[in-house]
């Protein structure tokens, strides 16, 4: 937490150093990517309700009001708000199709995220080693790295807590598995996956890189598809399980590690928080906003228990 306080310090010290322009322009495509990703959801749920007309703004709405959770809550609770708010825009959907949905995305997501964490690995000496983590500052899980043994009986505790939940749900919930592949309908016609779902996601990629172009140029860091490719890299990593908001910490920790010697600390400092806070921002403005259009109030939690107002 200190280091990361030290990092909103030196953003603050080169706020005014920080190019206007460039840094309206990764906002704009930030929120562009949001409308991308939603209608790639969309579509997944259109194909596994074929007879239901599904509108994209209400789609786009619980995508962009969960991302905005996301920001400010760690472990990823806005995927439940996200979840919640599609089942009232779905009429007759179930949870387990709409959750089973997210597994859709996820496999472009995870393709695209594995084939450039393999270029990073591979053809780049910039992230650390395994051994390495537990000694990078701010890094979320340093503590639990440190101490293998309480890694190893957090992670069996988990496999045992999935392994029981699904054998509750496949036990409770009435033709689940016929559920999970309604939501993969849209895989029976690759040509229907790819023009529909596949096509959106590589425009958010797209739009993700075209991001942090925009930020390097904004907090004066060499431009490169290397170095955008390396941030990106970063992102994704810091916010796979995030126990701080967004994965401020972990993010933080990758970056002054990739970029040493590209540029003075204080100014890595700025950029590594100051694109955090730029992406953040947006996503609670544009999340929280999608709130209180859908539901007519901030209150996040009100959707999550089933007391807004219809």
């Amino acid at each position: 937490m200190i280091r990361v306080l030290d990092g909103i310090d030196a953003f603050l010290d080169q706020l005014t150093a920080v190019q206007l322009l460039p840094m309206l322009l990764a906002i704009v495509a930030h929120v562009a990517k949001f409308g991308c990703t939603s209608l790639a959801w969309r579509n997944v749920l259109g194909a596994a309700y074929p007879d239901v007309k599904i509108q994209r703004r209400s789609i786009f709405g619980a995508y962009a009001a969960g991302v905005g959770v996301n920001a400010i809550v760690p472990v990823r609770a806005g995927d439940a708000v996200r979840v919640v708010l599609a089942h009232r825009a779905v009429p007759g959907s179930t949870y387990t199709t709409l959750v089973s949905s997210t597994l859709v995305l996820s496999i472009f997501d995870i393709v695209a995220s594995s084939a450039i964490l393999l270029w990073a690995v591979t053809t780049q000496d910039a992230f650390p080693g395994f051994g390495d983590l537990p000694r990078l500052p701010t890094f979320d899980f340093a503590w639990l790295l440190e101490r293998p043994l309480a890694a190893q009986l957090v992670v069996a505790a988990l496999l045992i807590l999935l392994v029981a939940v699904g054998v509750w749900i496949s036990g409770h919930v009435v033709n689940f598995w016929g559920r999970v592949r309604q939501a993969f309908a849209v895989l029976q016609s690759p040509a229907q996956y790819f023009r529909t779902v596949a096509a959106w996601q590589a425009a958010d990629w797209t739009l993700r890189l075209v991001t942090v172009w925009f930020l390097l140029d904004a907090f004066g860091i060499p431009q490169s598809l290397e170095n955008v490719l390396l941030v990106q890299v970063s992102s994704s990593l810091a916010t796979l399980v995030p126990l701080t908001p967004a994965g401020i910490g972990t993010e933080q920790a990758f970056l002054l590690y990739v970029f040493r010697g590209a540029a003075p600390s204080s100014q890595l400092l700025a950029f590594s928080v100051g694109m955090k806070l730029t992406t953040v921002a947006t996503n609670v403005v544009v999340g929280f906003t999608a709130i209180a259009l859908t539901l007519r109030t901030f209150r996040y939690s009100r959707a999550l228990d089933g007391t807004a107002p219809p």
